[in-house]
């Protein structure tokens, strides 16, 4: 509509003007100016109104100035979801807002009905659980003590992997009750998946930009999900990881062995990468060439057909594509939903219908790409069409194993292959079996730093520390007794260590034996499950030593769990409340808070996954 004087509250001159400035905004740009508009006739009215009183006499109440202060809590297992909270605050920062970023762990509680503007960082973990920093906040937000929060203006980016069943669901569930407390969204809830930069950057822009709106200021340039590396720091990050040369790749099991442990040694010269012990390598493999020809086979392509793989443009060739950018191991709801609508298939579209959830949920366990292509074929639509729906492969964590002051220059880590049977068909790790059958000394491997500032060995060496971790969970713990060795730290050190046979599976048993007779590592106590007619784990060796562990917590002791969550790290969780029960002669109840506790102090870490 062209604003003419006898339509608006505009002269000949002004009409014009806006006339031709008018179709020339972008979308954001009248948003923004709406925004500004509205924030100065509230400004205006203010200044009028405080004026009025004043020539009055009279006493009538100012609109309240918009805060420029924000609230960033991170709940993070891994260390994504402080990484974005982090940048996120320097974004804000540089737009002159006052950030506090913290993780919910470090957050008091109380303080919550005094923030005007939160944002929310949060992943989800295990089965739509809360990760463990943010497990006290998220139970007083859902408690009764939580406050009505009235004035408080809110946005949560939640992490999450769509491939499991309650995806995002931590972050759903923050939301809703803030919502529920009386709080209004500045921007809605973003979810992301597996490959969070972009959604993530969008969230934050739009926080921004509703943040800039209601404080009338002018947005800035777009915000990214990853900081530039300041002064010092390597270049080299999750969206640039740097390629890195393989030096060793060793079978720690022996001859006999169920199981093919893989000790990987990696080199980092010249990329100025730097990690501490509990950090992790995020590597991002190759898919299995096989299954990439059988996947061509089946549909009939030409692998050397050109593809756009990215909102970049970026191309390669069909076989590129699927080896090396794209997910084929591993099925997602929504991978099936976009499948059905390429499909002309009733049976794929019926199981994606809406009732059925229980059944696609028991289809995508256990299957890949392959198996939707042979069992809801033919696919009659262009390879194009068909990658577009493809998730981008994402890269995977493991815990380093290595000290940077033994090992100058190097990485080393500890991988478990995986294989096994589903479907009638014979099923391999993505990255497990790309070390054990593919990776030689001398290739190079995309690599990066996850640090994680959840799993850190205490700041007093003196302070004592309690390890449990089975199978390729001592990972981590030959890094902590590398560092302590090599920083002379005096405190006690007792590692709990399980797997299938003595003679086959001890991992790295010279070492921690060197450590134990050189004092290092004052204890170690092992179960290997299959040599004893009655299986027994590691909790059954911490159960024994109940006393004494007791003790050791009583002195301030650090407990570090590493390895299978669903399982093990659940059993020896309930072992060590069990333990604190007993020896501290407590109600369940009391053993729980005192469990929770230590929690909160950063005495009980768990890297599980």
């Amino acid at each position: 509509m062209q604003l003419q004087v006898l339509n608006s509250p505009f002269n000949q001159e002004q009409a014009e003007l806006l006339n031709r400035l008018l179709p020339t905004l972008t979308e954001s740009q009248k948003v923004w100016l709406s925004g500004y508009l509205a924030a100065s006739q509230s400004f205006s009215a203010t200044a009028t109104s405080d004026v009025q009183a004043s020539a009055t006499g009279t006493v009538q109440t100012a609109a309240q100035p918009v805060s420029k202060e924000v609230t960033i809590l991170f709940g993070s297992q891994t260390g994504n979801a402080q990484n974005i909270a982090k940048n996120a605050g320097k974004t804000l920062e540089g737009q002159g807002f006052q950030v506090t970023v913290s993780s919910m762990s470090d957050f008091k509680p109380n303080s919550l009905k005094k923030v005007k503007n939160l944002l929310i960082v949060v992943s989800t973990h295990g089965e739509g659980d809360p990760p463990d920093n943010a497990i006290s906040f998220h139970e007083f937000i859902h408690g009764k003590r939580a406050p009505k929060l009235d004035d408080l203006r809110y946005s949560v980016l939640s992490l999450g992997d769509s491939s499991y069943e309650f995806f995002c669901q931590t972050g759903k569930d923050f939301d809703k009750r803030l919502e529920e407390l009386g709080g209004k969204r500045l921007y809605d809830r973003v979810d992301c998946d597996l490959d969070f930069d972009e959604p993530a950057a969008e969230w934050l822009n739009g926080v921004l930009s509703s943040l800039n709106q209601s404080t009338g200021e002018n947005a800035q340039p777009q915000a990214t999900a990853q900081a530039a590396p300041q002064a010092g720091e390597s270049v080299y990050s999750r969206s640039n990881p740097f390629k890195a040369e393989v030096l060793e790749n060793i079978n720690l099991n022996g001859k006999g062995s169920n199981k093919e442990t893989r000790h990987l040694e990696i080199s980092l010269e010249g990329s100025g990468l730097t990690y501490q012990p509990g950090d992790s390598l995020g590597i991002y493999p190759e898919n299995d060439p096989e299954l990439v020809d059988a996947l061509l086979k089946e549909l009939k392509w030409n692998p050397d057909e050109t593809v756009t793989v990215n909102k970049q443009g970026e191309t390669r060739s069909l076989y590129e594509a699927l080896r090396t950018y794209f997910e084929v191991t591993v099925l997602t709801k929504p991978l099936l939903q976009q499948a059905a609508e390429l499909s002309k298939n009733n049976e794929l579209q019926t199981l994606v219908s809406k009732g059925n959830e229980d059944k696609l949920k028991e289809y995508i366990d256990g299957r890949d790409l392959l198996d939707l292509v042979r069992d809801f074929g033919p696919w009659d639509v262009t390879p194009q069409a068909f990658i577009s729906i493809l998730r981008k492969m994402p890269s995977r964590l493991y815990s380093i194993s290595s000290s940077l002051l033994a090992n100058p220059d190097e990485v080393h880590l500890t991988i478990g292959a995986v294989r096994y049977e589903a479907h009638g068909r014979k099923r391999k790790g993505v990255c497990s079996i790309q070390a054990a059958e593919r990776l030689e000394p001398g290739d190079t491997i995309p690599v990066y730093i996850q640090h994680n500032d959840n799993f850190k060995l205490p700041e007093n060496p003196d302070t004592p520390i309690i390890m449990v971790g089975p199978g390729t969970g001592v990972a981590p713990f030959r890094s902590f007794m590398q560092e302590r060795e090599e920083t002379g730290a005096e405190g006690k050190s007792w590692l709990f260590f399980g797997d299938q046979h003595f003679v086959t599976d001890f991992l790295y048993q010279t070492e921690w034996q060197r450590w134990v007779k050189d004092g290092v590592l004052t204890k170690m106590d092992v179960a290997f499950s299959r040599d004893t007619e009655e299986k027994v784990y590691v909790q059954h060796r911490m159960q024994e030593h109940s006393k004494e562990l007791f003790e050791w917590l009583q002195e301030g002791a650090v407990v570090y769990i590493c390895g299978d969550e669903k399982n093990m790290a659940h059993d020896v969780h309930n072992t060590l409340i069990e333990i604190i029960e007993k020896e501290g002669k407590m109600s369940r109840e009391k053993a729980e808070a005192y469990l929770a506790d230590m929690q909160q102090q950063k005495r009980y870490q768990r890297d599980v996954y």
